[in-house]
């Protein structure tokens, strides 16, 4: 079932959406060569619980963490560890979510670790793209397959993919609501966006081929071919105008020009 939230549900995820955006700031300024991303868990779930919210991937449906950290050919679900020790050159891709006072807020991004190639920067920046490109179509009146149909044009016409096998959600006091939300499909179809529906928008977006297998941990999804792998997103409030960025405030559209 698809719910609509009133005022008041809405100041309330987009107080968790602020924190959360805290979260993964402070976060990403932690990647860098020799970080383990078990250290960068632990100093999330410390920074959450600070904020006096709760880690909404701790032990959901089992997980074993309070982030995901899926390097370089992971596309997502990628397990924090002391053994995972960052090296310069590779990309990360960091996804958190909170509980604040009953309601969630999910979101993403990928970094680069230290100095990395032109071609991985280039991956980054169109996922992040191909996320802003969606939000144009996120209207009221519009169907939820024109997002996935503004993502999948956006990358592969700038030669990446977006994953097919995994996606967008809705999103309140639980993390996973409907509807779902693709990357990649034919515009005019499915359900009608509405004012007062929150939902995920995440591109995961492919160097290479779409096509993704899990390993034997259960979690960890990575790309087929072994190609790198990006991942952004964000949680969002559909209205009667433009949609509103709740794990990102502040955001103006210029500035992603």
């Amino acid at each position: 079932m698809i719910t609509i939230k009133n005022a008041t549900q809405i100041e309330k995820m987009r107080r968790a959406g602020a924190m959360l955006h805290e979260v993964l700031t402070q976060l990403s300024k932690k990647v860098e060569p020799g970080v383990t991303t078990k250290e960068l868990d632990r100093f999330a779930e410390k920074l959450i619980r600070s904020f006096g919210a709760v880690p909404s991937f701790l032990n959901y449906e089992g997980y074993p963490a309070s982030i995901c950290t899926s390097v370089d050919s992971q596309v997502v679900h990628g397990i924090p560890s002391q053994e995972t020790v960052l090296r310069e050159g590779q990309i990360l891709s960091i996804d958190a979510g909170l509980i604040l006072d009953g309601w969630q807020s999910d979101s993403a991004l990928t970094v680069g670790v230290g100095a990395i190639s032109e071609e991985a920067q280039r991956l980054i920046d169109v996922t992040q793209q191909s996320f802003f490109a969606a939000l144009e179509v996120a209207r009221e009146g519009n169907r939820i397959s024109d997002i996935g149909h503004a993502v999948q044009q956006y990358v592969e016409a700038r030669g990446f993919s977006a994953v097919r096998d995994l996606c967008g959600h809705g999103i309140g006091r639980e993390m996973h609501e409907e509807p779902s939300v693709p990357n990649f499909g034919i515009p005019g179809h499915g359900v009608r966006l509405r004012k007062g529906m929150t939902i995920c928008i995440e591109p995961m977006i492919a160097a290479g081929d779409y096509h993704v297998k899990t390993l034997r941990d259960g979690w960890t999804v990575v790309t087929r071919d072994g190609s790198l792998c990006s991942h952004y997103e964000h949680t969002i409030l559909i209205t009667d105008g433009e949609p509103e960025l709740l794990s990102l405030p502040g955001y103006h559209k210029e500035e992603t020009r």
